[in-house]
């Protein structure tokens, strides 16, 4: 049964805080967007994707990058912001495939509607990018049992850190958790399972509700 099984190696809860910086960077427009995107640094794409997500993880409508909200609320582009909208990070495992999936998708809109690229918005869009503080939380779990207790008291922050963004630290399609569960506890079906929980159409509250409710169900298994 899972509730036996002692891992080698313990999985150790840890969050993150981001410092935000302003960069010199801001467009007024679909073009100067799209020439910001490509000469930003990775720091300012991982802001206004992945970071971006965790900063706004309590809606369920609207866009979870600031890049698609913007196209919607300051050039009233509803299709193109739709296109953006649609990128769905957890199949990033690097921050230069996004950028250049954005870049693509911004090239042919404005190729089919060239007038669009000139079109003053309402409001700039500014650039700015986060420096990742890594913080420890001094928890850790041997026993999937113990892992529940944990991640059922883990904030927001500590959720979205395990699960989005070691995607970039992994360069794996997976999540932290999942390669716990695989790795150390030979659970390789939870572990499937818990990658597929989708918190770009829910919320990271639902998204971590979701994977206890998979633990328990394992457990009881």
């Amino acid at each position: 049964m899972a509730a036996n099984i002692r891992a080698k190696r313990p999985f150790r809860f840890s969050t993150a805080s981001y410092i935000t910086r302003i960069d010199n960077e801001r467009a007024m427009n679909l073009g100067q967007l799209r020439e910001g995107l490509a000469r930003c640094s990775d720091a300012s794409v991982f802001y206004h994707t992945f970071q971006s997500l965790g900063r706004h993880h309590f809606l369920t409508e609207g866009f979870s990058n600031d890049f698609a909200q913007w196209v919607l609320a300051a050039v009233n582009l509803p299709g193109l912001a739709e296109q953006l909208g649609g990128l769905d990070i957890r199949n990033y495992v690097d921050l230069s495939t996004l950028r250049s999936d954005a870049l693509r998708i911004i090239d042919e809109f404005c190729l089919a509607h060239p007038d669009d690229e000139r079109s003053p918005a309402f409001e700039p869009f500014y650039f700015l990018s986060s420096v990742e503080v890594l913080v420890p939380l001094g928890v850790e779990a041997w026993t999937l049992d113990e892992f529940r207790y944990w991640l059922e008291r883990a904030s927001h922050t500590s959720f979205h850190f395990h699960f989005l963004v070691s995607r970039l630290r992994l360069h794996l399609q997976s999540n932290d958790f999942s390669v716990w569960f695989k790795e150390e506890l030979g659970l390789e079906r939870l572990a499937r399972l818990t990658e597929r929980i989708d918190i770009c159409t829910d919320t990271l509250e639902g998204g971590q509700a979701r994977l206890v409710a998979l633990i328990e169900r394992e457990l009881a298994a």
